[in-house]
């Protein structure tokens, strides 16, 4: 427990640093891991290669170096973010293209569902939303009990509120759409067993879930593909939305074009050490 205490302590103290203090102090970690651990390299540069989102190997080796410095980034930004005040969090909102789709969608008073990938800063897009209107999140909760008070203390702030992965998590999704509220999933976090099926993901079979399609599909809310660009040098995230057309994610397949589009966006921000193909038990 005591050593539990003094790793929250410190994962807070990142949100007293500088943004480009956080992510020059996650690009190292990131090469350490790279470096250090064959199977975190090996899930980079497969995974990245498979892709075929570089276009020769000059592209690619560019590319894996940018991505083992961003996906560091990701890791420790997470905390900052979680424990930084939340009122001085908005200088590091750099922007945001897209915003009329989210007036468009809560206008038509069904909702809107945002979907954000692995991609970018993640946790960021939420806070940002969460700004200005109500959101809840589907997450999935730590194996370590002890993450939990972290996780709710950092991302349940402004109007977001958090659902867990399970039947209740998917009632209060329900709850918020009908609502006309927007809510937030990752649509390429591998889902259990029995909770989705087998598409294409950069042509290779990967589990995918169907949550978000059945949510789309019996509220007729608004999709939207959102993600937080990480800006270079610390000064901030750039957020991007998109919407995705009626239908647009009524299968599997669709959903991971969908996604696969998103992330030819911006491929050196993508989690590549994140294992889509897996099925959890």
């Amino acid at each position: 427990m005591l050593n539990h205490q003094i790793l929250a302590y410190m994962l807070k103290l990142l949100a007293k640093l500088p943004l480009w203090v956080v992510h020059l102090l996650g690009s190292a970690l990131g090469w350490l891991s790279y470096l250090s651990y064959q199977k975190y390299a090996h899930l980079i540069n497969t995974n990245l290669k498979l892709s075929q989102l570089t276009k020769d190997s000059v592209s690619l080796k560019k590319t894996l170096h940018r991505n083992i410095s961003e996906t560091g980034k990701a890791f420790l930004e997470t905390f900052a973010i979680w424990f930084k005040d939340y009122s001085r969090l908005s200088p590091w909102y750099q922007g945001c293209t897209g915003w009329e789709h989210v007036e468009s969608g809560l206008s038509k008073g069904k909702g809107i569902i945002f979907l954000t990938p692995h991609l970018g800063c993640f946790e960021i897009t939420s806070l940002y939303y969460g700004q200005f209107h109500p959101i809840t999140v589907l997450f999935r909760p730590p194996r370590q009990s002890w993450l939990m008070p972290l996780i709710n203390q950092g991302r349940q702030r402004g109007k977001v509120s958090l659902a867990p992965a399970n039947a209740q998590g998917v009632k209060l999704l329900l709850q918020a759409l009908k609502r006309g509220e927007a809510i937030g999933i990752l649509p390429d976090q591998a889902p259990y067993e029995g909770e989705g099926e087998w598409a294409p993901f950069f042509g290779r079979p990967a589990y995918t879930m169907t949550l978000a399609s059945k949510l789309a599909q019996k509220s007729g809310a608004q999709v939207l593909m959102a993600f937080g660009e990480r800006l270079p040098n610390g000064r901030g995230y750039h957020i991007h939305i998109k919407p995705i057309p009626e239908g647009g994610i009524n299968t599997p397949e669709l959903l991971n074009q969908a996604i696969e589009n998103t992330i030819a966006q911006c491929p050196s921000q993508y989690m590549w050490i994140y294992d889509r193909y897996k099925v959890r038990n």
